[in-house]
């Protein structure tokens, strides 16, 4: 019994203990604790040092629209530029945060870095040196700025190009016109325009990373988890300088692609900053499915978000200077130095029909050319990027520059590149697939299993606690007699393993024994025996008076089955049974012999 009951209590205790775990992890989530705690950008921190230098391989894939018919198209023998896509030339991008601050207002401020290193195996043959037809940026743009100036201006300008011999459509490799080539005409105006044109050479890539004086506040997600990562400012304000309305200029809780928003909803949209694109993209969800082992949303640009006004009313604010560009194209001049830039999807994708009327050799494809980003929405780590961009000239009236025949009002597209995230590394591929697969799991099997064991421990428990009696065997109910036996016979004597040599069962005494008749033992034996005696005595006494008043024959029958006559004692004339034989002492001891006679017969008693 005493064993069954430990073994009940153990079962119920354990069974409680796995029930609170289960509760415990159903309703306070450790999981979260955790990963809400690890998710905080805070000084050496795990998370922090991801975002601080991404261990990641990021690339910038650039195509670039050679002119196949220059000299043709120059010459006015031909009406469209022929342009073929050429390409991909890779740099690996080394995103980092530098001189980064703590502030107490729950964010820091970093300086971002976005160094190139060129790549030779990921451009697939393609050189840095490769010989290329490509546009005169600094002719056309000036020409652009000054066509609408003055006539003493314009004559200047004139000069300057027959001098120089600037033409528009300029032979150059590859790299000199990403990073950066020597022009006279671009030297003059660095020398007399120092304040609209700062460098020396220009080359589009090269400005499109140049982040000179770019400084950035970010929120660590002590406050809310899930913003952490997200740009508070941008050269100090939550807006951009360039537009007008907060809708157009707005960078606050903007990604520029480290980290996105934590926690994202199944129809929330999400910001991508970069500076090459002037503005906070708004990414939409258009699908889910696995990446790299892990969960993903897929997120791309919405519909019309290159739309100046005509299908979204807020778009409006994207128009500059009153003058809105056709829908596929957003006009970034005031970010990049004045020059007459608008930005498109590659190929003029979902662009405006007129935008294809002086060019060929466009081939739109969504397949290729659409922006697709995966992003776990738990933590708000992209698993997958890649992000499309076209970089092209807006290109006004200019008939009245030198040398700029039939490049007037020319949407000209000059390149498009792909901010790409091939896959992660080996290291940080670890640290997703245990902080987003691994510990769920683990919770969940937590939960799960305490829930269960929980259970068939307080089942078990139970079952025990209701069957023991059922459960109990012969020798432990005879046990349990013997016990009672005991303390019912002695109950000075409670231990429950006495000596089988001091236990008698009621028909098992003696009627005389070897202690002596000093000692307390023998004095309460010879008690117990008498009192019994006494009750027999008086029950036999009653019994014979009643048959005395019954006939013989059927007295001397009844007497034959009685258990308390014995055999040899039917005759009447016996002197043990005939009441006025003998003394007293006599009928005492023929008493005590009859009562002796009945506990040898083996009955029992009940007192």
């Amino acid at each position: 019994m005493l064993i069954h009951f430990n073994c009940s209590f153990i079962f119920l205790a354990m069974g409680l203990v796995a029930l609170g775990t289960a509760l415990f992890v159903q309703f306070v989530h450790p999981y979260d604790l955790i990963f809400n705690y690890k998710i905080v950008l805070g000084d050496g921190g795990e998370i922090y040092e991801l975002w601080r230098k991404p261990d990641v391989n990021l690339y910038t894939k650039v195509y670039l629209f050679n002119v196949t018919n220059a000299d043709d198209y120059m010459a006015g023998r031909d009406s469209k530029l022929k342009l073929a896509e050429v390409g991909p030339y890779v740099y690996r991008e080394l995103l980092e945060h530098s001189n980064v601050t703590f502030n107490e207002n729950g964010t820091l401020s970093a300086i971002p870095r976005h160094p190139l290193v060129w790549d030779e195996e990921m451009s697939e043959g393609h050189r840095e040196d490769d010989i290329l037809y490509m546009p005169h940026i600094a002719l056309l743009s000036i020409a652009h700025v000054t066509a609408q100036k003055d006539f003493i201006t314009r004559f200047g300008l004139n000069n300057l190009v027959r001098l120089t011999n600037s033409r528009p459509l300029l032979k150059m490799t590859a790299r000199e016109f990403m990073m950066g080539h020597e022009s006279k005409l671009m030297s003059l105006g660095h020398s007399f325009m120092p304040g609209w044109i700062y460098f020396d050479k220009l080359g589009l890539i090269d400005r499109m990373y140049d982040f000179e004086g770019d400084y950035e506040t970010i929120y660590t997600g002590e406050t809310n988890p899930s913003y952490s990562g997200l740009i508070d400012t941008y050269r100090g304000s939550t807006d951009l300088p360039q537009w007008e309305g907060k809708h157009c200029s707005n960078v606050q809780n903007a990604s520029d692609g480290t980290k996105f928003k934590g926690d994202i909803g199944e129809n929330e949209t999400v910001l991508f900053f970069r500076k090459s694109l002037c503005r906070a993209a708004p990414l939409i969800r258009t699908g889910e499915g696995v990446k790299n082992g892990i969960e993903v949303y897929k997120f791309t640009f919405p519909e019309h978000m290159l739309d100046n006004g005509k299908h979204i009313e807020e778009n409006k604010c994207f128009c500059r200077e009153g003058k809105c560009l056709p829908e596929g194209l957003i006009d970034v001049t005031d970010c990049y130095y004045g020059f007459p830039i608008a930005l498109s999807y590659p190929h003029f994708y979902k662009g405006d029909d007129i935008l294809f009327e002086k060019v060929e050799g466009l081939t739109p494809n969504r397949e290729q050319h659409e922006t697709r980003l995966y992003i776990n929405p738990k933590s708000g780590f992209p698993m997958d990027l890649s992000a499309k961009i076209q970089i092209n000239m807006a290109i006004g009236n200019i008939d009245s520059i030198e040398n700029t025949k039939g490049f007037s009002n020319l949407y000209l597209p000059l390149l498009w590149f792909d901010i790409k995230l091939a896959s992660l590394a080996p290291s940080m591929e670890t640290k997703c697939t245990l902080y987003l697969n691994a510990l769920p799991i683990l919770e969940s099997a937590i939960l799960y299993g305490s829930l269960v064991t929980g259970v068939l421990f307080v089942l078990l428990s139970a079952y025990i606690s209701t069957f023991r009696v059922v459960l109990r065997t012969p020798r432990d109910r005879q046990n349990r007699f013997n016990f009672k036996t005991n303390i019912w016979m002695d109950d000075e004597k409670s231990s429950m393993q006495r000596n089988k040599d001091d236990i008698y069962a009621p028909c098992e005494i003696p009627l005389s024994g070897t202690e002596s008749e000093n000692s307390d033992e023998y004095t309460a034996k010879s008690t117990f025996i008498k009192a019994q005696s006494d009750k027999i005595r008086e029950f036999g006494q009653k019994l014979t008076g009643k048959m005395h008043g019954i006939g013989g024959a059927k007295l001397a029958g009844d007497r034959k089955n009685s258990l308390i006559y014995p055999d040899d004692s039917l005759d009447e004339t016996n002197d043990a049974y005939r009441s006025d034989s003998g003394d007293d002492s006599d009928r005492e001891r023929r008493r005590d012999t009859a009562y002796l006679q009945v506990v040898d017969d083996g009955s029992e008693f009940e007192t």
